[in-house]
């Protein structure tokens, strides 16, 4: 009992701990529509982009073309990963997938990583969507971007391609 109620503690203290942004990547393991799981820890080695999304967010829609271009010019020395959130359900991600042609998984959360890994409290209880975290290949937060209107060459430009790849060019 005692180590449980630690346990607890010790989790419900990471989640004051601010920012992610320099810390380690929250760990999570979380399944697509085909009941496939997907382990963070699995993708160490190589820089991962995580992004939280809904199905029926216009900058979400846009961010994925971005995120489909990185894809196509990076192939499989980064990872790429999409969270939803119910509402999105099963059906509403495979439209989506069909109609904006994801070629990365997205993955089925119930808001507990989510929480986890953007720090959300009764202190703050919303995100903006997307919202994106880039992982290094150590597992590191380097950043940790909401969509706004700053960082809009992030989301929808060719920002993204720079940061990549300085994070590819440290890894040699």
């Amino acid at each position: 009992m005692k180590k449980t109620l630690l346990l607890l503690t010790v989790s419900a203290l990471s989640l004051l701990a601010g920012p992610p942004t320099g810390k380690r990547v929250a760990s999570f393991t979380l399944p697509d529509a085909t009941g496939k799981y997907y382990d963070v820890l699995d993708f160490r080695g190589k820089p991962l982009l995580i992004e939280f999304m809904k199905t029926d967010c216009a900058h979400c829609q846009t961010f994925s073309k971005t995120l489909e271009r990185v894809k196509a010019r990076y192939g499989d020395r980064i990872t790429i990963l999409s969270v939803v959130n119910p509402p999105d359900d099963p059906p509403k991600v495979a439209n989506y997938i069909a109609k904006f042609k994801v070629t990365s998984p997205i993955l089925f959360d119930f808001g507990q990583a989510t929480a986890a890994m953007l720090k959300i409290t009764p202190q703050n209880p919303s995100i903006s969507l997307p919202h994106l975290l880039v992982v290094d290949a150590n597992g590191m937060v380097q950043n940790d971007w909401p969509f706004s209107e700053d960082q809009k060459a992030i989301f929808e430009g060719d920002g993204l391609f720079a940061i990549i790849d300085k994070m590819l060019a440290a890894k040699k």
